[in-house]
């Protein structure tokens, strides 16, 4: 987007005001030059950012930015400004990502179930188990050895059947449970 000439200062009027001057940061030129951009890049970044107020903060971040930067190209203040001001809202959002992180991060505490949590649990158990005393023979010792604690390994081991046939037996009967539960 380009801003119309008679808004800002051409680069000659202002070096004709003094070189030297201008080469000074925070100088006066140097202001008149960088302000009349205003409009412009709070547009460009009321685009990019939530709210107004963090724009102007952009724009007005940029505008001290440019005023100090030693230099500074007069020919050049429109594309400087313009660049900074992305720069800027890039560096907000990734403030605000950090920041929401934390936020999760600071509150994330180990979990511990509710009393009504912990009474769910123990009656969905108890109809699991009633469920599971439903089911054909190797099925419901896999599971109820599964539901003691041991591993499917260990289930095999102590009913003397093979590894294969006791992880079958485990996967079956927990798809019927699952089915038990869907109905």
């Amino acid at each position: 987007m380009t801003c119309p000439t008679e808004e800002i200062p051409s680069v000659g009027s202002v070096v004709g005001a003094g070189v030297a001057e201008l080469d000074r940061p925070y100088s006066e030129q140097r202001w008149s030059l960088i302000l009349p951009h205003r409009e412009r890049l709070i547009h460009i970044a009321r685009r990019r950012l939530p709210s107004k107020a963090d724009a102007e903060d952009c724009v007005h971040e940029a505008f001290i930015r440019a005023a100090g930067f030693r230099d500074l190209d007069a020919s050049r203040v429109g594309q400087f400004l313009t660049t900074t001001v992305l720069r800027l809202c890039v560096d907000h959002h990734r403030a605000r990502q950090r920041a929401e992180r934390a936020v999760v991060r600071g509150y994330l505490q180990p979990w511990e179930p509710a009393p009504d949590d912990a009474v769910c649990d123990r009656a969905e158990a108890r109809w699991l188990l009633a469920r599971a005393g439903t089911l054909r023979g190797r099925e419901r010792q896999v599971i109820m050895a599964r539901a003691a604690g041991m591993s499917t390994r260990e289930a095999a081991a102590d009913l003397e059947i093979s590894l294969k046939a006791a992880e079958g037996a485990f996967t079956r009967g927990r798809a019927r449970l699952i089915s038990f539960s869907r109905n």
